[in-house]
């Protein structure tokens, strides 16, 4: 009984490995967190600029902080940003509804591995076929200099949504 055990968890901690090995991997080292979709809702938005609907998800340390308004969110809180191309809805012209996959974004706290960041990973996987963002590890450049405008709240421009 204690082998058959042993062989299970082996076999379980093979498949896993090879799940995560098969995840696309920006130029930083950050993976793809595949249940980013399972995640709880923390808003909505759009972006005027790129014509695009976006929801933001988070991972349960982000979202317990969220609602508990703590600033900075601890370590192990990820929020992914899922982004789809902006359409009228072809029977009601006055709805926009999402389209195209676009892409989707994490923000991975880590105060010490992201200290340059504000404590922050970046990674960004792009299309349908979840293309890795960056031609190295300096597109965090990028990312973060877009998120330096709201330091003061742990460089995050969402927080979450309120409902009755």
């Amino acid at each position: 009984m204690r082998k058959k055990l042993i062989a299970c968890v082996v076999a379980l901690s093979v498949a896993g490995s090879v799940a995560a090995a098969d995840r696309p991997v920006a130029p930083n080292g950050i993976a793809l967190y595949p249940d980013y979709l399972s995640w709880k809702v923390v808003a909505p938005s759009y972006r005027e600029d790129k014509g695009q609907i976006r929801v933001i998800t988070g991972n349960e340390i982000a979202v317990a902080a969220l609602k508990a308004g703590t600033r900075p969110l601890p370590d192990g809180s990820v929020l992914a940003k899922v982004a789809w191309k902006a359409e009228k809805h072809p029977s009601f012209p006055v709805a926009t509804e999402p389209g195209a996959f676009v892409q989707v974004e994490f923000m991975v706290k880590d105060a010490k591995k992201y200290k340059d960041t504000g404590g922050w990973g970046f990674a960004r996987f792009v299309g349908n076929r979840l293309q890795p963002y960056g031609k190295d590890g300096g597109f965090v450049a990028e990312c973060f200099g877009c998120h330096t405008p709201v330091a003061g709240n742990d460089y995050l421009f969402t927080s979450m949504v309120k409902t009755p």
